[in-house]
């Protein structure tokens, strides 16, 4: 840990620390170290020109002063003035320069600021200066202690030629003594048997270790630490509370929140530890994997070896250039996974540092000192744990070599023998759970396998016919989702997928038996529709609120088979014309359907009706409707035809024919009228379907 006790300024251990409104430490002399002047009222030419020299350096004054450092500014100077000072200036390890005290600090400056180069964040001083800061006292202590058990032996004191090492120490006495002087001067018996013997580095600290001094208020000097103001994460005195700026704030006993802190600090230590020793077995992984690399690496060369030499010499030319690539694979594996040895060494000696830190803090039993520092250390130890996130601990390189030699050419193609880059994909695995059918539609959704690692360039979905026949491309692409649209109804379908990249067609996924509705049931579609138009009667009635022709379609769209629905005549007033029909998915939605040409239709009023596409009107036939009167729309496939019925008497020839493709029933209506639809019906009885082809279409 010993990166954490040392400043960031001077590099060294940290001597009299003070804790930043950041929460970072530095030491009190590099605090007044890197301070410079910047005067206000007046400029550092006419402080220059007073030529008053300054033996006594104030820094009690100087604490007032601000601070710069290249890490904010860019360069060294007082204050942002762009004269220079004459007086060398020294480098710290951290980038900032240190400007010695040449002229007395000036009454009037005003603005105190402390860049931190930690954080890079620049901290104001008020009056008191640096002594507005309060002292890290548990970070002292920790140092301390840091440094008496890395110093050197301890040596006895009774010892009267050349002192040997101590072995123990007397609490009572306070004496160290060698193996022989201890049992010459100090025998375990008599009075001396109920002394305390310790070990020299445990008697060293006993001994340094003073009483505890009781915190005192930064804000009140002669105040003691009492209370914890929970808004503002600091310990206050009951002063503060009473006068302060604490008054209002919330404040809690400063042992509860002192335990408190502990426990929550523990907590995140036990976090943070299990990560560091799942570190260390990732570690030891990735070792192996070095050990594993190398094993696979010579008996990948071995049996290349053995390949080229079972060709003839021709082939002996070509076998050099192969060696060459695979040592150099063998070599960037082995680099990628030694770099990434030594990146997680370097965070685990960082994880582990910290956590020796902060078990050192936890020893502590200064309650005001700890909270000072707490909730920063809670804060680092959370961020250390989430840098071990996931991912972090997995290996960045397989120890497998994927490198597979083709030796199967003629002898005239040797000069083109060459490693195969890739595999042929595995087989995809079908999501059961996500592949489902609605209406005459089918979504299938699928995956590669988990411990694939075989690049796939793309995915190809079959289905076949929905009666047994042969297997059809319906999607290439490298999507994992795929919707087919315009499925024969009560048809059964089977559908498989396969992956293919550079080097082939990878073997087919297991077959999936879906099933389609049996009835062309079907609704009006709410999210296509016009805004004007109404819909009630879970989306089966609809009407408008305009006096225009408003268009509406169904939810399902057909490409194959033989389909009939009617919709009844719920209210006509006024003698509208609406028209029932069949239209393409960007039909237009604000004129009467049949007025361009992605609209099949048949408009009628109380008298007669009209067939019509691209606006074109044809086949006047007498023969209204009224309120009551049911329109039918009988949609064939197999014929390519489309007919209108209305009362279940056929209205006019056959309206359409040579019709193919993916259509919606669609009608255009306005405020006038109201039509409830009636989907999944059979065909009528006049009507004779013809053979049916049995494919579907993607949407």
């Amino acid at each position: 840990m010993e990166e954490e006790l040392k400043c960031p300024v001077c590099g060294s251990f940290f001597r009299e620390p003070i804790i930043l409104p950041c929460s970072h430490n530095i030491c009190l002399a590099c605090a007044r170290n890197i301070l410079v002047q910047t005067p206000e009222a007046e400029s550092p030419q006419s402080s220059r020109a007073s030529g008053s020299g300054v033996s006594d350096y104030d820094y009690l004054e100087l604490d007032k002063m601000s601070l710069y450092s290249e890490t904010d500014s860019g360069y060294g100077s007082y204050g942002g003035f762009v004269s220079a000072p004459t007086t060398p200036c020294q480098k710290s390890p951290n980038g900032v320069r240190v400007f010695p005290p040449t002229v007395p600090p000036p009454p009037l400056a005003q603005h105190h600021l402390l860049p931190h180069t930690g954080c890079h964040r620049s901290l104001t001083l008020d009056d008191r200066g640096l002594r507005g800061f309060p002292k890290n006292r548990v970070l002292e202590g920790v140092v301390d202690r840091y440094q008496q058990s890395k110093a050197a032996a301890l040596k006895c004191q009774l010892c009267e030629k050349s002192p040997r090492e101590a072995t123990v120490m007397c609490e009572q006495c306070d004496v160290f003594y060698c193996d022989p002087c201890r049992l010459r001067c100090h025998p375990p018996r008599g009075p001396l048997a109920k002394h305390r013997l310790v070990p020299p580095a445990q008697g060293r600290i006993s001994r340094r270790t003073s009483p505890r001094k009781i915190s005192t208020c930064t804000e009140h000097e002669l105040e003691n630490l009492s209370m914890y103001c929970v808004q503002c994460k600091t310990p206050v005195c009951y002063q503060c509370l009473e006068d302060g700026k604490h008054s209002t704030h919330e404040v809690k006993a400063l042992g509860a929140m002192w335990k408190l802190h502990k426990g929550q600090l523990s907590q995140a230590l036990n976090v943070l530890s299990d990560r560091a020793t799942e570190a260390k077995e990732f570690l030891v992984q990735l070792r192996n994997m070095v050990q594993h690399i190398q094993e696979n690496g010579v008996e990948f060369e071995a049996c290349l070896v053995a390949q080229c030499d079972a060709l003839i010499e021709a082939l002996n030319r070509r076998k050099a250039q192969l060696l060459s690539r695979v040592t150099k694979e063998h070599e960037h594996k082995l680099l990628v996974v030694r770099d990434q040895i030594s990146h997680c060494t370097v965070k685990l000696r960082q994880t582990t540092g910290l956590m020796e830190y902060c078990l050192e803090v936890i020893k502590e039993n200064d309650p005001s000192g700890f909270l000072q520092i707490s909730d920063a250390l809670i804060r680092r130890v959370h961020m250390t744990e989430n840098q071990w996130g996931k991912g972090s601990l997995t290996p960045r390189m397989s120890s497998d070599f994927d490198l597979t030699l083709d030796s199967g050419p003629l002898l005239q193609t040797i000069q083109q023998l060459d490693f195969v880059q890739m595999k042929v994909p595995a087989a995809p695995i079908l999501q059961m759970e996500e592949c489902c059918t609605q209406t005459n539609s089918a979504t299938l959704s699928w995956k590669q396998p988990p411990l694939s690692t075989i690049a796939v360039d793309g995915y190809i979905l079959e289905l076949d016919d929905g009666n047994g026949g042969q297997f059809r491309e319906v999607y290439v692409g490298t999507e994992m989702i795929c919707t087919v649209d315009g499925l024969r109804f009560n048809s059964t379908y089977k559908s498989r997928v396969k992956a293919f990249n550079s080097s082939g067609v990878g073997q087919y996924s297991k077959t999936l038996v879906m099933q389609t509705s049996e009835i062309a049931w079907f609704t009006f579609d709410s999210v296509s529709a016009h805004p004007d138009i109404i819909l009630s009667n879970d989306n089966l009635t609809v009407t408008c609120n305009s006096y225009d022709d408003r268009v509406i379609m169904g939810n399902t769209g057909f490409s194959r088979g033989v389909h009939y629905w009617e919709m009844t005549i719920d209210r006509y007033d006024n003698h509208p014309d609406p028209a029932f029909g069949i239209a393409r998915a960007d039909v237009m939605k604000d004129v009467m359907l049949g007025k361009d040409d992605k609209a099949w239709a048949m408009y009628v009023d109380n008298n007669r009706s009209w067939f019509m596409h691209n606006n074109s009107h044809t086949n006047r036939t007498d023969g209204g409707i009224s309120k009551g009167a049911t329109v039918g729309v009988l949609l064939d496939f197999s014929r390519g035809i489309l007919l209108f019925l209305i009362n279940d008497e056929q209205q006019g020839p056959v309206a359409f024919n040579t019709l193919e493709g993916m259509y919606y029933p669609a009608i255009s209506l306005n405020r006038n009228v109201q039509v409830t639809l009636h989907s999944g019906l059979p065909v009528p009885d006049f009507y004779t379907p013809g053979e049916s082809e049995a494919a579907g279409s993607v949407c």
